[in-house]
């Protein structure tokens, strides 16, 4: 596990596979026996992990752990509070009380430049709403006292929220001002769980500004407050030289990577990218590399779409 502090005199690249919820599959022969690979990533919903209010289920994690470690592999679990469609939802029952929670999460939506609904984008827990918060906290807390230090590491889903760029869309409570201190209260109660196992908060974009145009400051002081407090930061995706990346996270990644632990997920489609610089589809080299070069990453956690986890990123892996 990397030291929290004093830690870039060298940035060596963990890799890790991100299995997302198909957390069976790290008992794939492939995975097991490739000696690059340092573990897994593994997502767990807040909703699994807290089926009744202060009832907290790990039987899931403990089972992954114990597996992993018997096979000499290091473990990452995503704490997932928001859904990517409208079918689901990832919170508690109990967290979508209105009285209590204002119904406990929001929907997010797919718009144009006039706040147009185009598609409805699934439901993210209402993170600035004081008493969501406060549940989310008890929970990384009762993770922490279970986990803290068997862990690798635990990370935090992604800033960006889909709520438009007027305002019409914002829900109840929200604004750009209260979500950024609800995710630096986030990072700090993670942090304050996790003394021990690495914390990393997924900061890609904020809602309200647009980088360089319009710098309301609202990312940078993620990144500011995750440098003087030993926490880790970084991100889904890696696109490699998409402009609107380079201008937010990856531009933040490059700045502060001798002062902070970071990691990067390659996601669903990231391996069919087109690299700007070549006009071709990348390569799990050119991703590497970009990791290694241009963002300085601690980790990366490889998503498992085929045939490009087969065919290309395990022999890759190998030759390392």
């Amino acid at each position: 596990m990397l030291p929290l502090s004093g830690i870039i005199a060298q940035k060596t690249i963990s890799h890790f596979v991100f299995f997302n919820l198909d957390r069976e599959r790290i008992q794939e022969m492939s995975f097991l026996q490739a000696s690059n690979l340092t573990g897994a990533q593994l997502k767990y919903t807040w909703r699994e992990l807290e089926p009744e209010k202060d009832q907290y289920e790990f039987a899931a994690i403990r089972q992954d752990l114990a597996y992993l470690r018997a096979h000499n592999k290091r473990m990452f679990i995503q704490v997932q509070d928001v859904t990517f469609d409208t079918a689901r939802v990832n919170v508690p029952d109990y967290i979508l009380e209105e009285e209590v929670y204002h119904g406990g999460v929001a929907i997010q939506y797919m718009t144009d430049e006039q706040d147009n609904i185009i598609r409805q984008d699934g439901y993210v827990s209402r993170r600035w709403d004081g008493e969501v918060a406060k549940r989310f906290h008890l929970l990384l807390q009762a993770l922490g006292q279970a986990f803290d230090g068997q862990l690798e590491g635990i990370n935090l889903p992604e800033t960006s929220v889909g709520f438009g760029e007027t305002g019409a869309l914002y829900p109840a409570g929200f604004t750009p001002d209260s979500y950024r201190d609800a995710i630096l209260a986030q990072m700090e109660a993670a942090k304050q769980a996790f003394s021990q196992s690495v914390v990393i908060q997924y900061a890609n974009f904020m809602p309200g500004e647009w980088l360089p145009w319009e710098n309301k400051g609202y990312l940078e002081s993620l990144y500011q407050f995750a440098k003087d407090n030993d926490i880790g930061m970084g991100g889904p995706d890696i696109k490699i030289y998409k402009k609107a990346q380079m201008n937010h996270s990856y531009k933040f990644l490059k700045a502060y990577s001798s002062e902070l632990i970071s990691g990067m997920a390659v996601q669903w489609g990231n391996y069919e990218e087109i690299n700007p610089k070549t006009g071709k589809q990348v390569t799990v080299e050119e991703i590497y590399q970009f990791g290694q070069t241009e963002v300085d990453l601690n980790y990366i956690f490889w998503s498992t779409q085929e045939p490009f986890y087969s065919n290309q990123l395990l022999p890759f892996l190998n030759r390392l």
